[in-house]
């Protein structure tokens, strides 16, 4: 019989819920073996699961089969980051409302996981967007609040003039949007922010001893931007008053020839001479209109106003000119700087255009100014000027005064009796039900907060209620989050790096600061998945037609088959193209694999045949699987399967190699085990032991050449055939570089020696 995927993996796919596999519960005697894997939970947009879902799902996926077949106690849950601008903007063109939108998006998505066999526990999954969630979002805003750790402040904002919003700084991605690509301008607005600048160290030391990959702990460093220098104070002239200047070379102060202030800082409309106020209220406005990357970008051409004001320079007594100008931001340093011509690119440009003094100096220490450390990151900013995000619990008193919504009334629910429609203030502004509910709560004239929440602030903290996710009473139970927090594995996309895990991050510092968790880091070990491009080797989209929907790979070659290959395309955190002819490759794999199982299911169980090649397959699979390394444990798998068709295979073998196979292909391995005659499911059965002395063989150094040049030196066995070598070649990082996307049109081999592919 062929192995129909068709009929078998929706069969095993409704015994696994029958029996709620992947379900787990505490238990005390488990403790020691207890483990929390996690994948970065999707937003439930209306386009559906893609590859690049499968692909970290899958990953993480594996190494739990495996764990758990190890006799690990494990949790790996599943949920949705449902509030946000899509679900509302679909709601916006097409009139139903986003919970209706969002819940049907859910309900999809749950089929396509289940449908590709992942493991999750399913009793735990949330929706940042359902009322017993968002309650404990705004439980947590309110001990922000009441802690200082959250407040409100008129500041100079990023807006996106088309999302009619506020964006945190982290949001801003090369001065646009990082949702719609509109360009981002300032604003100044009274807005809610949450202090993460308190964290700063902790942030920082904090990267040290985790296990995550260098390269975003630098890229999470670079962004925190710690600076050491000095705070100098300037006296000015007129009126009497001080501007602070920080500085990372105090040691050129005798060389600063005037001030910048940046346009919107405090100080300019005290200091600004009236003869010159029109010009620099006119500047502010026009600096107003540019994103902070823009004001920045070290190639732009410089400009600037004079305020007609002048300070002294405390190293030289000097009077030296106050202007303003855009590359000067408010948020670093004190928003003002020292111009030093004569050793700072950008102060000499500047200084060239205006005719400014550039002074050359010999750069020495001085004892003017105080020791001060700086920082890039600023507060984040949580308020959204839209409708469908976790309402903010404050009310306002007739005066205006901020107070917290009695935890009593949480959830404040979102209103219902709104235009969807953004007009730069909230939607909620205009419902009628939320302004007579803050009446009838607290009094006449008393009115709620109508801006809702950044929905990253719903995803800062969803992996705690995953402990404990049906608590009416907690946002988790304490014990709960101790048997299982924090997370040891995480699994997401390299882009959240300053946004979501520096955001959870600081969750889970101040939550312990305020005796909530036992512990300061969320995520212990975390691995990025790479890219899975369109098949033209870009970056899929609708509008270049290149993408791939899993929903018909399952269809035509099957969920395990989709699941392998997404694995074998290259290293996990590699961006990788899509190729039909890889997937085919797969599916042939996979049917060699039952053809084999129809062959042997009747032989005795004690037959070895290719006991040695098991051996070595069992450490091959288990070290790679533990590492991450999938793409060379299936070429291992591969391997096997040739030897076990060339030589013949025991049924007690084939057994073992199934046990191999399952946590990546589950549904064949379940069918081949019952096939074999073994009892209950094959994850029930223990993971597979290797003897180090059978795993071990002969080897040599067998160079590799793409085109009679050798790329690689690959450690094989001496009995190595082609097919084997070609298999590993092909797996080999900097093989499949020098590859490219081109076609192996050549093989020559020559036994024991070499490999040349020819392209």
């Amino acid at each position: 019989m062929p192995y129909d995927h068709k009929e078998i993996e929706p069969k095993w796919q409704k015994r696994w819920e029958e029996s709620h596999a992947g379900e787990v519960r505490e238990d005390p005697s488990k403790k020691g073996d207890a483990l929390y894997h996690l994948v970065m939970f999707p937003y439930p947009s209306g386009e559906g699961l893609h590859v690049g879902h499968v692909e970290s799902y899958t990953g993480l996926d594996i190494v739990t089969r495996m764990a758990r077949m190890n006799g690990q106690h494990i949790l790996f849950p599943m949920g949705f980051d449902a509030f946000g601008l899509p679900a509302e903007n679909y709601a916006i063109k097409t009139g139903v409302h986003p919970a209706e939108t969002t819940k049907r998006a859910i309900e999809n998505f749950t089929r396509q996981m289940k449908s590709v066999g992942f493991s999750f526990d399913w009793s735990r999954a949330l929706s940042t967007s359902d009322p017993e969630y968002y309650k404990w979002t705004q439980w947590i805003f309110l001990q922000f609040f009441k802690n200082g750790l959250a407040y409100k402040k008129k500041a100079p904002v990023n807006w996106c003039e088309s999302c009619k919003t506020v964006l945190a700084n982290e949001q801003v991605i090369d001065g646009a949007c990082e949702r719609c690509h509109h360009a981002v301008a300032q604003k100044d607005l009274e807005q809610w922010f949450f202090n993460i600048t308190k964290y700063v160290e902790q942030l920082l030391g904090g990267l040290d001893d985790l296990d995550w990959p260098e390269s975003l702990k630098t890229m999470q460093r670079n962004w925190i931007g710690k600076s050491e220098g000095a705070e100098i104070n300037f006296a000015v002239c007129r009126p009497d008053t001080n501007i602070r200047v920080f500085t990372t070379r105090p040691d050129t102060l005798f060389g600063a020839t005037y001030l910048i202030l940046a346009p919107e800082h405090e100080l300019v409309d005290a200091i600004v001479t009236d003869d010159f106020r029109a010009k620099v209220e006119a500047y502010k406005v026009q600096a107003s209109k540019k994103s902070a990357l823009e004001r920045s970008e070290m190639q732009k051409e410089k400009t600037g106003v004079f305020t007609g004001a002048f300070a002294l320079n405390p190293a030289t007594e000097e009077k030296i000119p106050i202007w303003i100008a855009d590359y000067v931001l408010s948020t670093y340093g004190t928003g003002a700087i020292m111009a030093v011509p004569a050793h700072d690119e950008r102060d000499r440009e500047f200084a060239e255009v205006y005719h400014l003094s550039i002074k050359d100096i010999v750069p020495e220490e001085n004892e003017f100014g105080t020791k001060k450390t700086t920082y890039r990151l600023r507060d984040w900013l949580v308020s959204r000027q839209r409708y469908w995000g976790a309402p903010i619990p404050v009310v306002y008193d007739p005066e205006g005064k901020a107070h917290p919504v009695g935890e009593e009334h949480l959830p404040l629910l979102l209103p219902i009796d709104v235009d969807f429609r953004p007009e730069g203030e909230s939607p909620l502004a205009l419902s009628e039900s939320y302004r007579q509910l803050a009446e009838n709560l607290y009094g006449e004239g008393w009115r709620f907060e109508v801006d809702t929440m950044d929905t990253f602030v719903d995803s800062s903290w969803y992996f705690l209620r995953y402990c404990d996710p049906s608590n009416a009473t907690m946002f988790a139970g304490h014990d709960k989050l101790d048997y299982w927090c924090p997370v040891d594995v995480y699994v997401g996309g390299v882009e959240h790096a300053v946004l979501h895990l520096l955001y959870a991050r600081f969750f889970c510092y101040a939550l312990h600061d305020l005796g909530h968790l036992n512990f300061t880091e969320p995520f212990l070990k975390l691995r990025n998945q790479g890219m899975i491009l369109g098949p033209d080797g870009q970056k899929m989209s609708k509008s270049r037609g290149n993408v791939i929907n899993p929903d018909d790979v399952v269809a035509d070659f099957g969920a395990d088959t989709l699941r392998m290959y997404e694995m074998f395309m290259g290293p996990f955190e590699d961006d990788k193209p899509w190729d039909t002819n890889g997937i085919l490759g797969v599916r042939r794999f996979l049917d060699k694999v039952w053809r084999l199982a129809e062959q042997v299911k009747h032989q005795r169980p004690d037959v070895k045949k290719i006991e040695r090649e098991l051996h070595k397959t069992i450490k091959k699979v288990s070290e790679d699987t533990a590492a991450m390394k999938f793409n060379t444990a299936i070429s291992q798998m591969m391997i096997f399967v040739n030897h076990a068709t060339a030589k013949g295979i025991g049924l007690g073998e084939l057994s073992t190699f199934i046990q191999l196979l399952a946590p990546y292909a589950p549904h064949l391995a379940e069918e081949i085990w019952k096939m074999l005659g073994q009892t209950g499911s094959v994850f029930e059965s223990p993971w597979p032991m290797f003897d180090e002395a059978l795993a071990q063989d002969e080897k040599i150094q067998m160079p590799v050449q793409v085109n009679g040049k050798v790329r690689t030196t690959l450690e094989v066995a001496s009995d190595i055939t082609e097919e084997e070598a070609l298999l590993l070649a092909q797996a080999d990082e900097n093989v499949k570089k020098y590859l490219g996307l081109g076609e192996v049109k050549k093989v020559i081999f020559v036994k024991g020696r070499l490999l040349n592919l020819v392209v």
